[in-house]
């Protein structure tokens, strides 16, 4: 039987029961391969990485060795959290690498979409390589390789891998949620107590907030995404229902505004919220009129260097899901 397909047999979880099944299976499944040997995983935040390390603490406890790296890329607040979630809460064994000034370095001047996307992976393999360097008795490499991943790319999640390491460190794979759906990882993440702000965490693309500080990256339009995001995520997430996605770019383009009486030129905060059932096409959401006032209100008085508010309207195609 191929490891890598679902049994057609195999039922959905949809339930905490079956969730918990689920984990007792793969807690003992994740014992019998890793024995008394210590697991390497690369711990983002997101739902994946995030529920993986919570279902291999239960399994193997300190044996796990979390890093997370900060790029300066994530969103508000989301460093805090894995600090509090894993390390204070969960009690896992976390190496916090802060390599915000290492990353936006590399990137300054750096106005190519694919070239900046190029720089962040590249970087973080290295951070990840040199911190991995650090370690004795790391046998496993642990991955929050999920069904979909295998589907798309045959096997391979090469936007989640940290392919490149160096030869002396190659591992084996640990992938306990890999015959896992979006929706069933998000079921077993939440019977595995994870907050539901990391459970139903968003989509957030892999060199995070740099595709969304469009164009070359400085420091100060990167903390006006970041503020600005955090406000339309706290605003929208009101809805019923709340949209797939939903977030802020900001173009490096600059217009006039005034203020106190006096012209200035300050940047333009694009709001973009769609639905989509399979990524490939995605829809525009409505936001309504006075919820688009209050994000439009509070960014402007919020957050410095913005003095527009726009809102893309576009549909995928012809326009991306992503501005770069």
């Amino acid at each position: 039987m191929d490891p890598n397909k679902r049994p057609e047999t195999m039922e959905r979880i949809t339930t905490p029961e079956l969730a918990k099944a689920f984990i007792d299976e793969q807690v003992a499944a994740v014992k019998e391969q890793v024995g008394d040997k210590k697991v390497l995983l690369a711990l983002s935040g997101g739902v994946d990485s995030s529920v993986v390390a919570a279902l291999l603490i239960k399994a193997i406890g300190d044996q796990l060795v979390c890093v997370h790296v900060n790029h300066g890329l994530l969103r508000k607040g989301e460093p805090e959290q894995v600090v509090q979630v894993f390390k204070e809460e969960l009690g896992a064994n976390l190496v916090y690498v802060d390599a915000v000034d290492r990353f936006l370095d590399k990137l300054a001047g750096v106005d190519d979409p694919e070239t900046k996307r190029k720089i962040i992976g590249a970087e973080f393999i290295e951070v990840f390589a040199e911190e991995a360097g650090k370690l004795e008795g790391i046998e496993f490499l642990g991955q929050g390789t999920i069904y979909p991943d295998i589907l798309e790319s045959d096997g391979v999640k090469a936007h989640h891998n940290v392919g490149g390491l160096p030869d002396d460190l190659q591992f084996e794979l640990v992938e306990p949620v890999k015959l896992l759906y979006k929706d069933e990882v998000r079921v077993v993440g939440k019977e595995l107590g994870l907050p539901d702000g990391m459970v139903y965490r968003q989509p957030f693309p892999g060199p995070g907030l740099g595709v969304r500080c469009v164009g070359a990256i400085t420091r100060d339009r990167l903390e006006a995404v970041r503020e600005a995001d955090a406000i339309v995520r706290e605003e929208i997430g009101k809805m019923d229902p709340v949209p797939w996605q939903y977030f802020v770019a900001i173009p490096d383009v600059k217009s006039t505004g005034i203020k106190d009486g006096k012209r200035y030129m300050g940047w333009a905060a694009v709001i973009r919220a769609i639905n989509t059932v399979d990524a490939v096409t995605a829809q525009s959401v409505e936001i309504p009129w006075d919820m688009l006032c209050r994000m439009r209100d509070r960014i402007i008085a919020e957050v410095p260097g913005i003095n527009r508010v726009l809102w893309d309207v576009s549909d995928k195609p012809i326009s991306t899901i992503e501005w770069e």
